[in-house]
């Protein structure tokens, strides 16, 4: 089982209050999860990644038991091994491209030095074409080549599974099928378990090989198969 999740978390804002209710098996290494904003999409994936933790429940990735409210076992993030995207990518300003992929590897807050390097660092400057950017700040950068610095911090680490929140929201339309086709290709070369979460049906098309929607905190049981939720979300959103 790839992926194995009971999340329940209340969370409340003023007067507000919100239930994450998430119950979902998944034997697929590529697991899109559909929904409209407000859905609960995010907080699933930062549940999963140690970033906000459950008030019961369990999550386990590839077999790992990451939390377990009964057993009190609860990772921290760094111990998960999750590759994080964040939907607005969360570079470090005053880093360079260089120092903010090798931020991936280091463990603690330090900030790598200005020639940070290593192999792992190389490999993926140049997977993503990256060498002539190396020393330039995420200001100096366009939104795809920020994606690409953010993937390749991500990977440096060798996570054990990806976790991806709405990777192509800030794109140009041109921009996102090329990037698509990009993450496509990759993930099936490393063969890296990936949950993504999304809006966009066009993105479940691509790496939907197990897709489910959410809606008000919980999956939507009315969901039959991948093929019919795509067709019902194109219809929904023409």
């Amino acid at each position: 089982m790839q992926f194995d999740l009971d999340i329940q978390k209340t969370l409340r804002s003023g007067k507000r209050t919100f239930h994450l209710n998430l119950r979902l098996q998944s034997d697929s290494g590529r697991l899109v999860i559909l929904g409209p904003s407000g859905a609960g999409k995010s907080q699933a994936l930062r549940a999963i990644a140690g970033l906000l933790r459950p008030d019961s429940g369990r999550i386990m990735v590839g077999g790992a038991v990451l939390f377990d409210a009964q057993q009190r076992i609860n990772l921290k993030p760094q111990e998960r091994r999750m590759g994080y995207l964040f939907q607005d990518y969360a570079l470090f300003p005053h880093l360079s491209v260089r120092q903010n992929i090798a931020f991936g590897e280091t463990r603690g807050w330090r900030n790598p030095g200005r020639q940070a390097g290593g192999e792992a660092v190389e490999r993926w400057l140049a997977a993503f074409h990256l060498e002539h950017l190396a020393h330039q700040l995420p200001g100096e950068l366009s939104g795809g080549q920020r994606q690409r610095v953010a993937l390749a911090r991500a990977l440096v680490a060798q996570p054990a599974a990806l976790l991806l929140d709405e990777p192509f929201a800030a794109l140009d339309p041109d921009l996102r099928i090329v990037l698509r086709g990009e993450l496509d290709r990759l993930q099936r070369e490393l063969a890296l378990p990936m949950i993504l979460i999304s809006h966009d049906v066009a993105d479940a098309e691509v790496f939907g090989d197990h897709v489910v929607r959410m809606k008000d905190g919980a999956l939507d049981a009315g969901v039959l198969d991948a093929r019919s939720l795509i067709l019902a979300e194109k219809q929904t959103q023409e």
